[in-house]
Protein backbone atom coordinates (compact mmCIF):
# COMPACT_ATOMS: atom_id res chain seq x y z
CA UNK A 1 0.00 0.00 0.00
CA UNK A 2 1.24 3.18 -0.95
CA UNK A 3 0.85 6.45 1.58
CA UNK A 4 -1.65 8.02 1.08
CA UNK A 5 -1.25 11.71 -0.81
CA UNK A 6 -3.89 14.11 -1.31
CA UNK A 7 -5.27 13.77 -4.97
CA UNK A 8 -4.66 17.60 -6.11
CA UNK A 9 -1.38 16.97 -4.47
CA UNK A 10 -0.76 14.10 -6.62
CA UNK A 11 -1.88 15.29 -9.54
CA UNK A 12 -0.14 18.53 -9.80
CA UNK A 13 3.52 16.64 -9.22
CA UNK A 14 2.34 14.46 -12.21
CA UNK A 15 1.56 17.60 -14.55
CA UNK A 16 4.99 18.79 -13.75
CA UNK A 17 7.66 16.21 -13.65
CA UNK A 18 5.25 13.90 -15.98
CA UNK A 19 2.59 15.14 -18.27
CA UNK A 20 4.20 18.74 -18.87
CA UNK A 21 7.22 17.22 -20.49
CA UNK A 22 4.63 14.97 -22.50
CA UNK A 23 3.16 18.34 -24.25
CA UNK A 24 5.61 20.78 -24.37
CA UNK A 25 5.35 23.17 -27.40
CA UNK A 26 2.06 22.30 -27.75
CA UNK A 27 -0.65 25.02 -26.53
CA UNK A 28 -2.82 23.82 -23.74
CA UNK A 29 -4.27 24.31 -20.12
CA UNK A 30 -3.69 21.50 -17.87
CA UNK A 31 -6.26 20.67 -14.54
CA UNK A 32 -7.54 19.13 -12.50
CA UNK A 33 -11.25 20.05 -12.10
CA UNK A 34 -14.77 18.03 -12.53
CA UNK A 35 -15.88 14.96 -11.04
CA UNK A 36 -13.79 13.72 -8.28
CA UNK A 37 -13.53 13.95 -4.33
CA UNK A 38 -10.10 15.29 -4.90
CA UNK A 39 -11.03 18.14 -6.48
CA UNK A 40 -13.39 19.34 -3.80
CA UNK A 41 -10.45 18.45 -1.50
CA UNK A 42 -12.28 15.68 0.49
CA UNK A 43 -10.70 12.70 -0.41
CA UNK A 44 -9.02 10.56 2.28
CA UNK A 45 -7.12 7.33 2.24
CA UNK A 46 -10.56 5.96 1.84
CA UNK A 47 -10.93 7.50 -1.42
CA UNK A 48 -7.26 5.71 -3.13
CA UNK A 49 -9.82 2.40 -3.61
CA UNK A 50 -11.72 3.39 -6.75
CA UNK A 51 -12.04 6.02 -9.07
CA UNK A 52 -8.90 7.31 -7.76
CA UNK A 53 -5.06 8.38 -8.60
CA UNK A 54 -2.81 11.07 -10.38
CA UNK A 55 -5.42 12.71 -12.57
CA UNK A 56 -4.65 15.35 -15.18
CA UNK A 57 -6.92 17.26 -17.98
CA UNK A 58 -5.00 18.37 -20.42
CA UNK A 59 -7.19 20.96 -22.75
CA UNK A 60 -6.05 21.86 -26.87
CA UNK A 61 -7.31 22.99 -29.53
CA UNK A 62 -9.60 19.98 -31.75
CA UNK A 63 -7.09 19.24 -34.61
CA UNK A 64 -4.77 18.06 -32.17
CA UNK A 65 -6.03 15.74 -29.74
CA UNK A 66 -5.67 12.86 -30.86
CA UNK A 67 -2.07 13.52 -31.68
CA UNK A 68 -1.50 14.67 -28.33
CA UNK A 69 -3.45 12.08 -26.66
CA UNK A 70 -1.90 9.50 -28.61
CA UNK A 71 1.97 11.37 -27.64
CA UNK A 72 0.43 11.33 -23.85
CA UNK A 73 -0.46 7.74 -24.17
CA UNK A 74 2.87 6.30 -25.15
CA UNK A 75 5.10 7.95 -22.90
CA UNK A 76 3.22 7.79 -19.66
CA UNK A 77 5.07 5.33 -16.72
CA UNK A 78 3.32 2.49 -15.74
CA UNK A 79 3.25 4.22 -11.97
CA UNK A 80 4.27 7.44 -10.58
CA UNK A 81 5.12 7.73 -6.92
CA UNK A 82 4.06 3.99 -6.51
CA UNK A 83 0.76 4.96 -7.97
CA UNK A 84 -0.61 3.41 -11.23
CA UNK A 85 -0.82 5.77 -14.18
CA UNK A 86 -3.51 3.72 -15.75
CA UNK A 87 -6.29 2.54 -13.67
CA UNK A 88 -10.32 2.62 -13.63
CA UNK A 89 -12.18 5.61 -13.42
CA UNK A 90 -15.84 5.21 -13.70
CA UNK A 91 -16.15 1.87 -14.75
CA UNK A 92 -13.63 1.92 -17.65
CA UNK A 93 -9.97 1.47 -17.08
CA UNK A 94 -8.32 4.64 -18.71
CA UNK A 95 -5.02 6.68 -18.32
CA UNK A 96 -5.11 9.35 -15.43
CA UNK A 97 -4.34 11.90 -18.59
CA UNK A 98 -7.64 13.15 -20.21
CA UNK A 99 -6.93 14.83 -23.51
CA UNK A 100 -9.70 16.59 -25.22
CA UNK A 101 -10.85 20.06 -26.97
CA UNK A 102 -12.22 22.09 -24.05
CA UNK A 103 -15.61 23.74 -25.56
CA UNK A 104 -16.75 20.13 -26.06
CA UNK A 105 -15.79 19.08 -22.34
CA UNK A 106 -17.77 21.99 -21.08
CA UNK A 107 -20.63 21.60 -22.95
CA UNK A 108 -20.61 17.80 -21.82
CA UNK A 109 -19.95 18.75 -18.47
CA UNK A 110 -23.15 21.78 -17.80
CA UNK A 111 -24.61 21.85 -21.26
CA UNK A 112 -23.29 25.08 -22.26
CA UNK A 113 -19.99 26.91 -22.89
CA UNK A 114 -19.79 29.32 -20.40
CA UNK A 115 -17.16 31.43 -22.41
CA UNK A 116 -19.69 32.28 -24.44
CA UNK A 117 -21.51 34.02 -21.77
CA UNK A 118 -23.85 32.59 -18.87
CA UNK A 119 -27.56 33.01 -19.40
CA UNK A 120 -30.64 32.61 -16.99
CA UNK A 121 -31.22 29.30 -17.83
CA UNK A 122 -27.53 28.44 -18.08
CA UNK A 123 -27.20 29.51 -14.04
CA UNK A 124 -30.24 27.67 -12.81
CA UNK A 125 -29.87 24.43 -14.81
CA UNK A 126 -26.31 23.82 -13.59
CA UNK A 127 -26.42 21.76 -10.63
CA UNK A 128 -24.36 23.18 -7.58
CA UNK A 129 -22.07 19.95 -7.66
CA UNK A 130 -21.17 20.47 -11.25
CA UNK A 131 -20.62 24.30 -10.67
CA UNK A 132 -18.64 23.56 -7.87
CA UNK A 133 -16.25 20.80 -9.86
CA UNK A 134 -15.59 23.22 -12.31
CA UNK A 135 -14.77 26.23 -9.99
CA UNK A 136 -12.94 24.24 -7.52
CA UNK A 137 -9.34 21.97 -8.00
CA UNK A 138 -6.79 23.85 -9.68
CA UNK A 139 -5.19 25.24 -12.94
CA UNK A 140 -1.82 23.12 -13.27
CA UNK A 141 -1.30 25.43 -16.70
CA UNK A 142 -2.43 28.62 -18.09
CA UNK A 143 -1.74 28.23 -21.62
CA UNK A 144 -5.00 28.79 -24.38
CA UNK A 145 -4.08 32.60 -24.46
CA UNK A 146 -6.91 34.05 -21.95
CA UNK A 147 -9.26 31.54 -24.44
CA UNK A 148 -9.45 28.86 -21.24
CA UNK A 149 -10.31 27.33 -18.91
CA UNK A 150 -9.26 30.32 -16.64
CA UNK A 151 -12.01 32.05 -18.37
CA UNK A 152 -14.76 29.48 -17.84
CA UNK A 153 -13.61 29.27 -14.21
CA UNK A 154 -13.73 32.88 -13.74
CA UNK A 155 -17.07 32.96 -15.92
CA UNK A 156 -18.75 30.93 -12.94
CA UNK A 157 -17.21 31.85 -9.99
CA UNK A 158 -20.49 33.01 -8.23
CA UNK A 159 -24.09 33.81 -9.24
CA UNK A 160 -24.97 37.24 -9.93
CA UNK A 161 -26.78 39.16 -7.59
CA UNK A 162 -30.17 38.95 -8.63
CA UNK A 163 -29.61 35.18 -9.56
CA UNK A 164 -28.19 34.74 -6.31
CA UNK A 165 -31.42 36.40 -4.38
CA UNK A 166 -33.93 34.91 -6.10
CA UNK A 167 -31.74 31.22 -5.53
CA UNK A 168 -31.49 32.41 -1.86
CA UNK A 169 -35.35 33.48 -1.90
CA UNK A 170 -36.29 29.99 -3.05
CA UNK A 171 -34.37 27.89 0.10
CA UNK A 172 -35.98 30.39 2.68
CA UNK A 173 -39.30 29.38 0.91
CA UNK A 174 -38.19 25.84 1.29
CA UNK A 175 -37.38 26.29 5.36
CA UNK A 176 -41.01 27.96 5.04
CA UNK A 177 -43.34 25.35 3.93
CA UNK A 178 -41.92 22.75 6.48
CA UNK A 179 -40.61 24.49 9.49
CA UNK A 180 -43.53 24.00 11.87
CA UNK A 181 -43.70 20.55 10.89
CA UNK A 182 -41.20 18.73 13.43
CA UNK A 183 -43.29 20.21 16.19
CA UNK A 184 -46.64 19.40 15.01
CA UNK A 185 -45.79 15.65 14.22
CA UNK A 186 -43.87 15.64 17.36
CA UNK A 187 -47.34 16.75 19.10
CA UNK A 188 -49.60 13.93 17.76
CA UNK A 189 -47.02 11.51 18.81
CA UNK A 190 -44.96 10.83 15.24
CA UNK A 191 -41.61 11.25 16.69
CA UNK A 192 -39.93 9.65 13.76
CA UNK A 193 -41.98 11.90 11.25
CA UNK A 194 -40.54 14.68 13.18
CA UNK A 195 -37.29 13.64 13.24
CA UNK A 196 -37.36 12.97 9.55
CA UNK A 197 -38.48 16.79 8.83
CA UNK A 198 -36.20 18.13 11.08
CA UNK A 199 -33.32 16.69 9.57
CA UNK A 200 -34.71 17.99 6.03
CA UNK A 201 -34.74 21.06 6.98
CA UNK A 202 -31.32 20.61 8.52
CA UNK A 203 -29.95 20.25 5.44
CA UNK A 204 -31.70 23.20 3.80
CA UNK A 205 -30.57 25.24 6.63
CA UNK A 206 -26.75 24.05 5.70
CA UNK A 207 -27.25 24.80 1.93
CA UNK A 208 -28.80 27.83 3.19
CA UNK A 209 -25.33 28.96 5.25
CA UNK A 210 -23.42 27.77 1.95
CA UNK A 211 -25.25 29.59 -0.44
CA UNK A 212 -25.19 32.48 2.19
CA UNK A 213 -21.77 32.27 2.11
CA UNK A 214 -20.87 32.20 -1.85
CA UNK A 215 -20.35 28.55 -1.63
CA UNK A 216 -21.84 26.04 -4.08
CA UNK A 217 -23.24 23.36 -2.07
CA UNK A 218 -21.74 20.14 -2.51
CA UNK A 219 -23.86 16.54 -2.91
CA UNK A 220 -25.40 14.52 0.41
CA UNK A 221 -21.58 12.88 0.47
CA UNK A 222 -20.12 16.14 1.59
CA UNK A 223 -22.13 18.57 2.53
CA UNK A 224 -21.45 18.36 6.05
CA UNK A 225 -17.45 18.51 5.64
CA UNK A 226 -18.28 22.02 3.82
CA UNK A 227 -20.39 23.47 6.00
CA UNK A 228 -17.67 22.49 8.91
CA UNK A 229 -15.16 23.85 6.58
CA UNK A 230 -17.22 27.74 6.45
CA UNK A 231 -15.31 30.25 8.95
CA UNK A 232 -17.50 30.60 12.15
CA UNK A 233 -19.66 27.83 11.35
CA UNK A 234 -19.12 25.64 14.61
CA UNK A 235 -22.26 27.36 16.45
CA UNK A 236 -24.64 26.74 13.32
CA UNK A 237 -23.27 23.07 13.04
CA UNK A 238 -23.77 22.56 16.88
CA UNK A 239 -27.37 23.66 16.73
CA UNK A 240 -27.88 21.50 13.90
CA UNK A 241 -26.39 18.79 15.32
CA UNK A 242 -28.38 18.90 18.03
CA UNK A 243 -31.44 19.01 16.05
CA UNK A 244 -30.73 15.85 14.13
CA UNK A 245 -29.87 13.88 16.99
CA UNK A 246 -32.56 15.35 19.44
CA UNK A 247 -35.12 12.63 20.86
CA UNK A 248 -38.28 14.77 21.42
CA UNK A 249 -39.64 17.30 18.83
CA UNK A 250 -39.02 19.90 21.39
CA UNK A 251 -35.62 19.47 21.67
CA UNK A 252 -35.33 19.11 17.68
CA UNK A 253 -37.06 22.57 17.99
CA UNK A 254 -34.59 24.27 19.70
CA UNK A 255 -31.76 22.96 18.07
CA UNK A 256 -32.94 24.09 14.63
CA UNK A 257 -34.51 27.73 16.15
CA UNK A 258 -30.97 28.49 17.31
CA UNK A 259 -29.68 27.42 13.65
CA UNK A 260 -32.79 29.98 11.98
CA UNK A 261 -31.71 32.77 14.59
CA UNK A 262 -27.51 32.45 12.74
CA UNK A 263 -28.20 31.80 9.12
CA UNK A 264 -31.03 34.97 9.63
CA UNK A 265 -28.38 37.06 10.82
CA UNK A 266 -25.86 36.03 8.29
CA UNK A 267 -28.23 37.25 5.77
CA UNK A 268 -28.45 40.27 7.17
CA UNK A 269 -24.61 41.22 6.81
CA UNK A 270 -24.85 40.48 3.20
CA UNK A 271 -26.82 43.10 2.85
CA UNK A 272 -28.28 41.57 0.15
CA UNK A 273 -32.24 42.69 1.17
CA UNK A 274 -33.56 44.56 3.77
CA UNK A 275 -32.38 43.47 7.26
CA UNK A 276 -35.35 41.78 9.48
CA UNK A 277 -35.65 40.59 12.79
CA UNK A 278 -33.53 37.47 13.28
CA UNK A 279 -35.54 36.10 16.50
CA UNK A 280 -37.62 32.76 16.05
CA UNK A 281 -41.62 33.69 16.77
CA UNK A 282 -44.83 31.46 17.76
CA UNK A 283 -46.72 29.97 14.70
CA UNK A 284 -49.79 31.62 15.59
CA UNK A 285 -51.20 30.21 18.21
CA UNK A 286 -49.82 27.23 18.37
CA UNK A 287 -46.65 25.95 20.15
CA UNK A 288 -44.03 25.91 17.60
CA UNK A 289 -41.06 28.19 17.22
CA UNK A 290 -40.34 29.16 13.59
CA UNK A 291 -38.21 31.73 12.02
CA UNK A 292 -40.77 33.16 9.18
CA UNK A 293 -38.73 32.11 6.25
CA UNK A 294 -40.93 33.46 3.83
CA UNK A 295 -40.16 36.96 5.72
CA UNK A 296 -36.75 36.49 4.20
CA UNK A 297 -37.82 35.08 0.90
CA UNK A 298 -40.14 37.80 0.68
CA UNK A 299 -37.52 40.80 1.01
CA UNK A 300 -34.80 38.93 -1.04
CA UNK A 301 -37.39 38.88 -3.82
CA UNK A 302 -38.77 42.80 -3.61
CA UNK A 303 -34.79 43.55 -3.92
CA UNK A 304 -34.54 41.93 -6.91
CA UNK A 305 -34.28 44.67 -9.72
CA UNK A 306 -34.19 42.11 -13.00
CA UNK A 307 -37.96 41.88 -14.63
CA UNK A 308 -37.73 38.55 -15.84
CA UNK A 309 -36.09 36.89 -12.59
CA UNK A 310 -38.97 38.67 -10.75
CA UNK A 311 -41.54 36.89 -12.47
CA UNK A 312 -40.38 33.72 -12.40
CA UNK A 313 -42.01 31.44 -10.36
CA UNK A 314 -40.78 30.97 -6.71
CA UNK A 315 -38.92 27.33 -7.24
CA UNK A 316 -35.33 27.89 -7.66
CA UNK A 317 -32.53 26.41 -9.69
CA UNK A 318 -32.43 22.74 -10.63
CA UNK A 319 -31.38 21.32 -7.14
CA UNK A 320 -33.78 22.60 -5.07
CA UNK A 321 -36.25 21.22 -7.29
CA UNK A 322 -35.45 17.83 -7.23
CA UNK A 323 -32.44 15.79 -5.50
CA UNK A 324 -32.99 12.61 -8.45
CA UNK A 325 -29.20 11.71 -8.94
CA UNK A 326 -29.90 10.58 -12.52
CA UNK A 327 -32.05 14.25 -13.35
CA UNK A 328 -28.75 16.58 -11.71
CA UNK A 329 -25.98 14.12 -13.69
CA UNK A 330 -27.79 14.59 -16.86
CA UNK A 331 -27.39 18.38 -18.08
CA UNK A 332 -29.37 18.03 -21.27
CA UNK A 333 -32.17 16.82 -18.86
CA UNK A 334 -31.81 19.01 -16.10
CA UNK A 335 -31.94 22.08 -18.61
CA UNK A 336 -35.30 20.82 -20.36
CA UNK A 337 -36.74 20.32 -16.80
CA UNK A 338 -35.72 23.14 -15.39
CA UNK A 339 -36.53 25.13 -19.07
CA UNK A 340 -39.80 23.53 -18.34
CA UNK A 341 -40.50 24.56 -14.67
CA UNK A 342 -39.68 28.02 -14.84
CA UNK A 343 -41.17 28.76 -17.90
CA UNK A 344 -37.78 30.08 -19.42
Amino acid sequence: MCDFVPGIELSRSFYREVVAPLVSGVAHDAALVGPGSEVLAFDTARSADHDWGPRVLVFVAAPQVEEVRAAVTAGLPERFLGFPTVFGYHGSVQPGVTVTELGSWLVERLGFDPRGGVSLLDWLSVPWQSLAEITSGEVFHDGLAGEGLVVAREALRWYPRDVWRYVLACQWRRIAQEEAFPGRCGEVGDELGSAVVGARLARDVMRLALLLRRRYPPYAKWLGSALARLPGSAELGECLGAAVAARSWRQRQEGLSGAYARVAALQNRTALAEPLDERVRGYFDRPFEVIGGDRFAEALLASVGDPVIKELPVVGCVDQMSDSTDLLTRPCTARRVTAAVLGL
